[in-house]
């Protein structure tokens, strides 16, 4: 192995939840009056932090959301996932083997904690993740495409950034990664490589993992 901690972004590269959220998202915004399509959604927001949606609608509508817009949204997601969300096929055996190759890992989301551990308890991630390897873009002031939360993540893991890669299947988490001076492959199952630019590879099964890795 070549690294000595894995980071591995949540959202679409643990739990299968973006296309679950992206949908809420897109439907919620189109509800309050700010069209927004699915597609629309995944090419603005994913990988994001929810700031990131009220900076662009503001930016682009002069309209601020409601107040409560972040604990509706949280809710429907939330909800959602109860009923649909899956853990992404081949994450078991990709932790499995890190576990019995003695590496570290951690998961570092740009979704809140309590996201993380929704989807998490829901699909059996929770096996996996506990408090000392989970890390929210609530916990630093930037997310990304800022390196503040990977690098946050490093220095709790203790591991020197450089000896870090990262595992991220959007073009923002590929940023972020570059930015904080670390390795990164970009998970291409809901993504196009041409749209991870910056990443040292990329694979469309999680099988393909731990060959790059190694």
């Amino acid at each position: 192995m070549r690294y000595d901690l894995v980071i591995f972004d949540n959202d679409g590269v643990l739990v299968d939840s973006e296309p679950i959220s992206n949908t809420i998202l897109a439907g919620y915004l189109t509800e309050l009056g700010h069209p927004t399509s699915y597609e629309d959604s995944l090419r603005d927001y994913m990988g994001a932090a929810v700031h990131r949606v009220h900076d662009l609608v503001l930016e682009r509508t002069g309209r601020r959301l409601p107040a409560d817009f972040d604990e509706t949204l949280h809710s429907r997601v939330f909800a959602a996932f109860e009923r649909e969300l899956e853990a992404v096929q081949g994450t078991d055996a990709v932790l499995g083997k890190l576990t019995a190759d003695g590496v570290a890992y951690c998961v570092a989301s740009s979704g809140s904690h309590e996201r993380i551990r929704v989807g998490h308890r829901k699909t059996g991630m929770d096996a996996w993740f506990r408090d000392e390897n989970i890390f929210s873009a609530q916990d630093v002031g930037r997310g990304k495409p800022a390196p503040d939360l990977f690098l946050h993540a490093a220095e709790r893991m203790g591991v020197a950034p450089e000896r870090c890669v990262v595992v991220e299947d959007s073009p923002l988490g590929v940023a972020a990664a570059r930015a904080a001076g670390m390795d990164v492959y970009g998970f291409t199952a809901m993504t196009a490589a041409r749209k991870l630019v910056g990443a040292n590879g990329y694979f469309v099964d999680m099988g393909e993992l731990p060959g790059l890795l190694a």
